[in-house]
């Protein structure tokens, strides 16, 4: 049976954060049921429990496989780079670059923060920086016959600037060798620094992504001390007032034990910040040690959130159990915004809503190895 034949469960690798470090095995039986912890599944969260159980059939997706996976795959080991969908294992990634996506980690494999969902490296990496990455990420990248890139990172707040400059960097180049290939950047908080945000922007990403992760009430448990509720907002907000024709977006994940009103008060509080884009999806454990799953959001739920968002305006709403901050159905809708500005010389507000049909029975990337920010 050939490999995109055969279904495989979305089972999470053992690292975390937006990929920088490999997975080093499977996920653990405890991770696949949950943990101790409660299963938050009451009236308000509508879920179902995730103690004692195994994950529900909606989380069973098919594997990657098919030509094009493969020659992508072979082209991607001759430039020498390696993605964020694969060191995720990510049970979606021949979707996605079928699709014409990739994610691709740069600044390290090691995050300064250390947040109680995420498994990827933390430690101090002493200021250490490839100074070649941007333009070896632009060359790699422009070779490939992709039409989205998502450059995204771990925190560094070893940094001066967070390492704000080498991502622009990093943008900078590929837009010189590829001017037609979209680019987003899925970037950390830079402590706050509006200098950092700006040097971002200015490097003109066609969208400038940041997430704010959990609900304000899970923030302090779930995210490093040193990550806000707040300034993650105003990073958000400042991105997009500094250049308002550039589409900014935020993910939320779900499933550790906030309530669906919660959930949708951090919707409300994204859109106060006027971002445009906003993805929704399950949260599943890299590992014990990580934070327990309090319960299975159900797709039905899922496409409730959705129709709660496009009501509050958001430009697009990816609301699925597997979708993640990179979905391609979002940076389907990204490029046909794109092109229509570009077409019609009309600024973000006059941008069509879209709708985002069947993204509740989407999969997307693998929380775990995603750079959450």
């Amino acid at each position: 049976m050939s490999a995109d034949a055969e279904l495989a469960e979305a089972v999470a690798p053992s690292e975390r954060h937006t990929g920088g470090a490999g997975p080093s095995g499977p996920e653990s039986s405890d991770a696949v049921v949950g943990g101790a912890g409660g299963s938050g599944s009451g009236a308000a969260g509508k879920g179902a429990p995730a103690i004692g159980r195994a994950k529900p059939s909606w989380l069973k997706v098919r594997a990657p496989g098919g030509s094009e996976y493969r020659r992508l795959k072979q082209t991607l080991r001759k430039l020498d780079l390696h993605t964020v969908c694969e060191e995720a294992r990510c049970p979606n990634v021949g979707e996605c670059w079928s699709a014409g996506t990739a994610t691709v980690m740069i600044l390290g494999d090691t995050c300064t923060r250390g947040c109680r969902f995420c498994a990827v490296k933390t430690g101090n990496p002493r200021g250490g920086i490839d100074p070649r990455e941007p333009e070896h990420v632009a060359r790699a990248l422009a070779e490939l016959e992709l039409k989205y890139a998502v450059l995204t990172m771990v925190d560094r707040d070893d940094l001066l600037d967070g390492g704000a400059e080498h991502v622009a960097l990093t943008v900078t180049a590929l837009k010189r060798r590829r001017p037609s290939m979209l680019v987003e950047t899925l970037v950390g908080d830079f402590r706050g620094s509006h200098a950092a945000v700006e040097a971002v922007v200015e490097a003109r990403p066609d969208v400038f992504a940041h997430n704010l992760e959990v609900t304000r009430a899970l923030t302090r448990a779930i995210r490093d001390p040193r990550c806000s509720y707040d300034r993650s907002l105003d990073v958000l907000l400042h991105a997009k007032e500094h250049a308002p024709e550039r589409l900014t977006k935020s993910s939320l994940m779900v499933g550790l034990g906030e309530t669906d009103e919660e959930i949708l008060e951090a919707m409300r509080d994204l859109r106060a910040a006027k971002v445009d884009i906003v993805t929704v999806g399950q949260y599943l454990r890299p590992t014990p040690k990580h934070a327990a799953v309090e319960r299975y959001v159900t797709p039905e739920q899922f496409a409730l959130y959705e129709r709660e968002g496009q009501a509050m305006g958001f430009q697009f709403v990816a609301s699925g159990p597997l979708v993640r901050s990179s979905y391609h159905a979002a940076e389907a809708f990204v490029a046909a915004a794109v092109v229509s500005s570009e077409a019609t010389g009309r600024g973000e507000s006059d941008r069509p809503v879209a709708q985002s049909r069947g993204v509740a029975g989407g999969q997307l990337l693998r929380p775990e190895l995603l750079v959450r920010r």
